[in-house]
């Protein structure tokens, strides 16, 4: 039959949309059935600026918005959803590219099973990803002058030297050598390796040691780290003597004897300063990275603190994310809400996408003030009192900060946490202290190759709206330079933090 004639009217076809789901996550992958009346999409991934810890499933719902039903379970993760062509299956791939199908007619899920097999021309693939890379970079590369470079010659330059390569190894970092010529950040070429290499992790217990002549005496012991818990407590000045029984001192390196360990209970020999020995059964980690971090920022605050005799908050916003970002906005009021100003750090902050909602929060001007019933007796005589009131938390969508504020910034804060840097100082925020960013900022991309690898690149430029300079190689120069010189972590002390004390209390003038 010929299909029927469809006309759409688009007039004010906008007044006219109608919402048919309303989970909280994403929905992606719409599927009409033959019926036109039911919808099957995914529900439960991430969507917006929000990251959604929920399954991620194949739903049907009708069209009106009722009778929605979850079709398949457990985190199946269904992708690539299609109807067939007898309009009789719903059929997805799921699970790193297994098949399943799922009939319209019920939900009775049926994975199906395959092989397949294929003979691999190494070296025609390599020169098929190679011409690929060099295609998607030559088309899509932000620079259409490639920094000043000919992209032309430095693959005419590069091509016998990668197709060369005697591993995929060889192969990655010569392409790579020649993506670094273009100087440029947020691009580079990522494949797996086929060959096989050892994989064994070393268990941490959260302790800095010394040798002695019995074992290693505990120096330090982090916070939060195995050797903090209740259930396994090491101190300063224990001495392990022997881990499941090897006597640390018979061996040439006390992580030696960690090796292999993450997670799995063992026992260590401790014999505290009076003398006193005792076994603690511990479990190893094999990351100690959020808890040095935790530590690292509850010392900042400590700092600050101390330098501003209590009169600042202190917020470090660890990466551009959403999940920095809600951090951000509870720290914002459980450290800050009660002081007469606020320093933002975005040292060592590796970038993202969160810098116009970090403004959003700083940019909030004060329009009104208000004074609710029972603040006080005389309303006409007191109400300017209330000046500082405002209910932004009923008002607005996020937090907001209208009290003084400064930033710290260093060479190691990258990408977004230097756009905000940028933001934060072209805006007249307040004083932006520490030393230039890294002046990496390109919007970035991607593209997937014919073997699976990978060749990421940057597609578009940043520039600085009110001095019109390119963000990439031009980093966000402090107001107040000042370095942090090797070692003086051990010190106890942080010039940049201080200085930032400094300059934050004279706006404030709480000095």
């Amino acid at each position: 039959d010929d299909p029927p004639e469809v006309e759409i009217d688009l007039d004010d076809i906008h007044d006219r949309l109608e919402r048919v789901t309303a989970m909280p996550s994403g929905e992606d992958d719409p599927v009409i059935a033959d019926d036109g009346d039911t919808f099957y999409f995914v529900g439960g991934e991430d969507a917006g600026p929000a990251d959604y810890d929920s399954d991620v499933d194949l739903y049907k719902i009708e069209w009106d918005g009722s009778e929605r039903t979850r079709v398949t379970e457990r985190d199946l993760s269904p992708s690539s959803v299609r109807l067939t062509p007898d309009h009789s299956q719903i059929t997805f791939t799921h699970s790193g590219g297994q098949l399943a199908r799922v009939p319209t007619s019920n939900d009775n899920l049926e994975r199906l099973s395959f092989a397949a097999s294929m003979t691999v021309d190494h070296e025609a693939e390599r020169t098929q990803i190679f011409d690929e890379v060099g295609r998607a970079l030559g088309e899509g590369f932000y620079d259409p002058n490639f920094h000043g470079d000919d992209w032309s010659a430095l693959l005419d330059e590069y091509r016998p030297r990668a197709l060369k390569a005697s591993t995929a190894q060889d192969f990655q970092d010569m392409v790579n050598l020649m993506l670094g010529e273009l100087n440029a950040s947020h691009m580079g070429y990522y494949a797996s390796d086929r060959a096989d290499t050892q994989d064994e992790r070393t268990g941490r217990l959260g302790v800095e040691v010394d040798p002695v002549a019995n074992g290693v005496e505990v120096q330090r012991v982090v916070p939060r780290s195995p050797a903090a818990r209740e259930a396994s407590t090491l101190r300063e000045g224990d001495v392990i003597a022997a881990v499941d029984g090897r006597p640390v001192a018979d061996a040439p390196n006390f992580y030696q004897l960690l090796e292999g360990t993450v997670e799995e209970k063992i026992l260590l020999d401790v014999t505290d300063p009076e003398g006193k020995e005792r076994t603690v059964r511990i479990r190893p980690t094999g990351d100690l990275s959020d808890e040095l971090y935790r530590e690292w920022v509850e010392e900042r605050r400590a700092l600050v603190e101390e330098y501003s005799d209590g009169h600042l908050g202190y917020v470090h916003v660890e990466g551009m994310n959403w999940e920095s970002f809600e951090h951000f906005e509870r720290e914002l009021y459980a450290s800050a809400h009660d002081k007469d100003g606020l320093l933002i750090d975005v040292r060592y902050n590796g970038g993202g996408w969160t810098t116009d909602y970090l403004m959003t929060v700083l940019n909030v001007q004060r329009h009104a003030y208000t004074v609710p019933r029972g603040a006080t007796d005389d309303l006409e005589q007191n109400h300017e009192q209330f000046r500082g009131h405002y209910p932004f938390g009923e008002r607005l969508p996020y937090a907001a900060w209208t009290k003084p504020v400064a930033t710290l910034a260093n060479e190691n804060s990258y990408s977004n946490a230097e756009i905000f840097s940028h933001a934060f100082k072209n805006l007249d925020h307040g004083p932006l202290v520490g030393q230039p960013t890294f002046g990496a900022v390109i919007s970035t991309g991607g593209m997937g190759l014919l073997d699976g690898s990978y060749v990421r690149m940057p597609f578009r430029a940043w520039y600085v709206y009110q001095t019109d300079e390119n963000m990439e190689h031009g980093p966000a120069r402090p107001d107040l330079r000042v370095s942090n010189p090797p070692g003086i972590k051990a010190e106890g002390e942080d010039p940049q933090l201080r200085r930032a004390v400094e300059a934050l209390l004279n706006e404030t003038g709480s000095e």
